[in-house]
């Protein structure tokens, strides 16, 4: 199985299933001297499962994450970094029928006729969001390495369903707001109508989807590459790594096909001796190079799989129609979930473009080291 490495200069492989022993990720190309212990990734674990459990899965896991390479005397040396955890809140018997009957909406037909039926299909194996804990302890420490250079990366929920937030705060609001909001909505009127719709998905047996922005700050101008390499091509690349993802879009996105040239472009001024924009439907990136203005991207997650209403199947065993009510623990909505990942793979991508521009160096400067 291959297609599980992202990145040049700062390379991420992740490992694991659903309901194997473990999950995690091995960083090449970190440079040495960051501070970096166990406990930094705790928050961010914590981050993914809100402390309101009737929106999320039954399965709540207690991740603690286990440094095994890469880090001595509290620093990284240069090395591979390997991080992971345990799985512990696995109940594989829950997933007994799907090995002949593939859920609507999943992997499970595909990876089997892939891999020859042998792929593991507890939890979805390889294709569950339980592996995207591996992005996030990646995350960590690209968001470590951003911080140093006072880039920072926020994501947050927009939309749940056909509820949707247009409300605009401050960045520092935004975040206080999100990580209050179970849905990680910073709008809170909009945050209880959010709960509220995946609550009324889960009683009927159903679920929700929604989207999720993402906007990074005080990006330096010029990074990223042209055509294939370009900063938006990778970035899209990484978010559609997220299983879940069925859709990603930059600045105004789609919503320029129905402008004028004269609408979607971005002027320019001198703002405080600093070329800017007046508007930023570009995102963020022009030509696949930074542009100096805040990166904008969303993503479109769908709606959860795995739902207790009956739908129609194939038993695979004989080839003959069916019927399925998926049982177990599953969410009746993944965006709350998913935007600690988005976070963590924006800010992989962008240290890896940053590394690949000789911003950041192989060795970091002892200087820095108030900036942690």
């Amino acid at each position: 199985m291959t297609g599980n490495s992202l990145g040049r200069e700062f390379s991420i492989t992740t490992f694991g299933e659903s309901h194997g022993k473990n999950v995690g990720v091995l960083i090449d190309g970190c440079p040495a001297g960051l501070p970096l212990l166990e406990e930094d990734f705790q928050k961010e674990l914590d981050r993914r499962i809100p402390a309101q459990h009737d929106i999320v899965s039954a399965r709540v896991e207690k991740d603690c994450a286990k440094i095994l390479s890469g880090v001595f005397n509290g620093k990284t040396t240069g090395a591979p970094i390997t991080v992971m955890v345990e799985n512990r809140e696995t109940r594989s018997s829950d997933y007994d029928q799907i090995k002949d009957l593939p859920r609507p909406g999943h992997s499970d037909f595909s990876a089997h006729v892939r891999y020859g039926g042998f792929n593991d299909y507890r939890g979805g194996g390889r294709f569950s969001g339980r592996v995207t804990v591996a992005l996030i302890l990646a995350g960590v420490i690209a968001k470590k390495l951003l911080s140093r250079y006072s880039i920072d990366v926020l994501a947050y929920t927009v939309s749940i369903g056909k509820i949707r937030s247009d409300e605009k705060l401050g960045f520092v609001q935004t975040r206080k707001n999100r990580d209050s909001a179970a849905t990680r909505c910073p709008d809170l009127v909009c945050a209880k109508k959010m709960d509220e719709a995946i609550i009324a998905a889960k009683n009927v047996g159903d679920s929700v989807g929604g989207i999720i922005e993402c906007i990074t700050l005080n990006m330096p101008t010029g990074i990223g590459e042209p055509l294939f390499d370009a900063l938006d091509a990778d970035l899209a690349k990484a978010l559609f790594g997220i299983s879940a993802v069925k859709g990603v879009e930059f600045g105004a996105g789609f919503a320029a096909a129905e402008m004028l040239g004269s609408q979607n472009n971005d002027e320019f001024i001198v703002e405080n001796g600093k070329v800017e924009s007046v508007t930023n439907n570009a995102g963020g990136i022009l030509g696949g190079l930074s542009s100096g203005m805040p990166i904008v991207l969303r993503v479109v997650i769908k709606p959860t799989s795995s739902i207790s209403r009956e739908q129609k199947t194939v038993r695979l065993s004989t080839m003959g129609n069916a019927t399925l009510s998926v049982t177990g623990r599953h969410d009746p909505c993944i965006v709350p979930k998913a935007v600690p990942v988005v976070e963590a793979v924006v800010a992989v991508t962008l240290v890896d473009h940053l590394m690949r521009a000789g911003y950041i160096p192989k060795v970091l400067e002892e200087k820095n080291e108030e900036k942690r």
